[in-house]
């Protein structure tokens, strides 16, 4: 996911249970190419720049609703999945946790860096895998689950790795000795696909099928 903001959205629509009146504390920093980025997961030298009251009134029903509607595009889109699974030799879980931090599902996700659809490509990305539509889910589902899979052979099936190069580009986790790179943006990203995956197949992380 390359717009942090889109991870604490996505974190509340996973239905995590929020007392009433809850906060949820946004930051801003910059990373080590110059972007502005913001984050709910502060560190050292960040700054906040808003606080957000959450409250859940007595059901929670708005966090019910929020899951509800990220359950009713999942659903729709699984069979989607599954084919963009099946053609590129992935295990579906991994994709649904990819799309899920990328886009919450979402096929009109735009970035401000220009990334779009369900697992926000970038330009570059989208031609290079033959892309004509990035808001297509089905294209975009085939384009990002391709490249994926080609960053997982690349890194020698690393799932950690390969999901660091789909959020920092493969040149960086080369750059940095094949490592994760020192990106709050991309360690997050690893951390909150890999919850998501661990999430839907129990602890395995067999990327593969």
């Amino acid at each position: 996911m390359r717009f942090v903001i889109k991870t604490l959205l996505a974190g509340l629509a996973c239905g995590a249970v929020l007392p009433p009146a809850a906060t949820a504390d946004v930051y801003q920093y910059r990373d080590a190419r110059g972007h502005i980025l913001l984050t709910d997961k502060p560190t050292a030298g960040m700054k906040l720049i808003k606080r957000y009251g959450i409250s859940t009134g007595r059901s929670g029903s708005d966090s019910a609703a929020t899951l509800a509607e990220l359950q009713r595009r999942r659903d729709r889109l699984a069979p989607l999945i599954e084919r963009a699974a099946d053609a590129s030799s992935l295990r579906p879980a991994l994709i649904h946790a990819v799309v899920r931090a990328e886009s919450a599902y979402r096929s009109d996700a735009v970035s401000p860096k220009g990334a779009v659809g369900l697992m926000q490509l970038m330009p570059a990305t989208a031609e290079r895998y033959g892309v004509g539509d990035r808001h297509d889910p089905a294209e975009n589902l085939r384009g990002g689950s391709t490249y994926l899979r080609d960053l997982l052979e690349m890194f020698d099936n690393d799932l950690q790795l390969a999901l660091a190069a789909y959020n920092a580009g493969e040149n960086a986790v080369i750059r940095y000795g094949n490592q994760i790179p020192p990106y709050d943006e991309t360690q997050n990203y690893v951390r909150k696909v890999i919850g998501f995956y661990n999430a839907m197949i129990g602890g395995d992380q067999l990327a593969l099928r």
